[in-house]
Parts: C-alpha cells; structure tokens; sequence
C-alpha cells in the first residue's frame, strides 16, 4: 500500500511539474516587453536557478555538492544536450515556422523518450503506452491548431523541430542515469543549470539582462517568481518523480504542459476558446489517463504478490 502511494505521489509530482511549465508565458510575455529575448530569458533562468539550487545544497547539506568526476557526461547531458540542445533548436525553429508546428514538433519528446527508454532501461513498449502516447499527440495538434493552419512543413523545418524534441526527451533519459547512480535531485538540478548557464552564457546578453532585471523591485520579483515558479519547483518536482515513474509514462503525464498554456493563454490573455481546442484537451487527457490505467493494475498485482 505504501508503494501504491509512493507512485501515486511521483505521478502527481510529474504532473505538478508540467502544470507549472505551462504557467512559463504569464513570466516570458512581460519580461519579453521588458526587453529581453528568448536567449536573455534562458540563460538568466539558468543562472538564477544555479544560485536557488546552492543555496538549497548548503543549507540542506553540503555534501550533495560532491559528484564523481565519471559522473560528469550525466549532467552535461541534463545541461547542455537537453537544456542548451533543445533551446537552440526550439528559438530556431519559431523563427522559421508558425508557433503551432514547433509545438507540434517540440511534442514529439515523449515518443523518443519511449524509444530511448526501450533500449537504455528495458522499459516495454506496450500497446497502451503507444495508444496514449498518441491520443495524447493527436490532442496537441488540435489544442495548437496546426490542422487546417496551411503551413508547409520543409526538411529543415521538420529536422530542427525534431532537434527540440529530441533535446526536450534527454532531460528524461540522462537524469534517469543520474539517479540510477544514486545521486539527489538537488544535486542532479543544481549542475543542470550550472552546465546550462555555461551553455547559454554565449548566446545572451548577461549585461542586458542584469539591467532589466535589477530596474525595479517590480521586474525583482517578477524575476525570482518565474524562476522559482517555471524551473526550480518543477525541475525539482519531476526528478524525483522519476524515481519510480518510468520515463514513458512520465513524459505522457508531463504533456499536460500545453493544455495548461492554452488554459492560461485564454484566460489571462483574452484567446478565444475554440471547439478544436476542447477536443485536444479531451484528447490529451485521454492519453494521461489511459497511461495510468493499466500500469496502476500491474502495479497493484506487483505490489500485493
């Protein structure tokens, strides 16, 4: 019973973290009218959540600073092959297409985390796990519109879209190796954002971005909210999550993230509720629940044997 409880609690925990990114445009709007760009808000979400996360490691314990040097390549496969990775193609592809088919593209993550998973940790690929994985998919192109929104999709196009949903599933795959070798997820979270800062350091302007952050108590807080809010909570909540959800189905539950946007989209910023955009809801759902279903009946048989 306790272990149903246990898994149970990482679910929501997943959930909880893709509910909180979805919140990530009530921030990005007003800072992005402050004056910074994509990158500037990338790296100073970096930074900051490398300065929240050490002083978490401090006054909890400072003995989960220390990493083993073989160790390494996990974090700056957290860091910069999913952070950086995914960002770079992400910022990318919206410039060359509509903001609906890089979402579309970037939603891709959960079938490669599957497939990645299949191979790395032996988690199966199970018809129920393919059937959510796509009502969940089919509910994103609705929620998005990109059905009926004529765009084209060219080569480069699908293949740096692809880039950000690979990059996006590698958060999945290499903090699940982190874990695996015992490490906390504080730890795992702070040298994330320590490789990602590195990694982004070069494509911000971190004097721009000290200046509009630091303008008005205002733009402080707002600054420490998103932060807290957008990465620290969340990254934090779905890495211990992670330890007894597999990556499959995690990626599932955390694609609740979109809805969540549009949710937020059409109640703070007057978009207009459209019947395409209920069905996808309704869809994605769908896909969550079919996700848990039959693992929480497996699950209840493992844990009462």
């Amino acid at each position: 019973m306790n272990k149903n409880i246990e898994h149970l609690g990482s679910k929501l925990l997943i959930m909880l973290a893709g509910i909180l990114w979805g919140c990530m445009g009530l921030f990005v709007r007003p800072l992005n009218e402050k004056g910074l760009n994509s990158w500037d808000i990338v790296f100073f979400r970096a930074v900051l959540t490398t300065v929240f996360m050490a002083l978490i490691l401090v006054i909890k314990d400072r003995k989960l600073f220390k990493i083993k040097l073989k160790d390494v390549w996990c974090f700056l496969g957290t860091g910069l092959l999913s952070i950086v990775f995914f960002n770079l193609c992400y910022f990318k592809e919206i410039t060359i297409t509509s903001l609906s088919v890089a979402a579309i593209l970037l939603y891709t993550a959960p079938a490669f985390v599957m497939i990645i998973s299949a191979f790395c940790f032996k988690e199966k690929l199970t018809r129920h796990k393919i059937l959510a994985l796509m009502l969940s998919f089919t509910g994103l192109i609705f929620v998005t519109g990109v059905l009926g929104g004529g765009e084209r999709l060219t080569v480069k196009t699908l293949f740096i879209g692809l880039g950000a949903g690979l990059g996006y599933a590698l958060y999945s795959i290499f903090g699940r190796y982190a874990i695996e070798r015992g490490y906390n997820s504080y730890t795992i979270s702070f040298y994330t954002f320590l490789f990602a800062t590195i990694g982004t350091i070069f494509f911000a302007s971190p004097l721009e971005v000290a200046s509009v952050v630091s303008s008005s108590s205002g733009s402080v807080i707002l600054s420490v909210v998103f932060v807290l809010v957008s990465t620290v909570v969340p990254y934090l909540v779905y890495t211990i999550g992670l330890k007894s959800v597999e990556n499959g189905q995690a990626s599932i539950i955390a694609s609740i993230e979109p809805v969540i946007a549009t949710l937020n989209g059409i109640i703070w910023f007057g978009e207009k509720m459209k019947f395409g955009v209920i069905i996808g809801i309704i869809l994605v759902l769908s896909g969550i629940v079919i996700s848990n279903i039959k693992n929480e009946i497996e699950n209840n048989r493992k844990y009462n044997e």
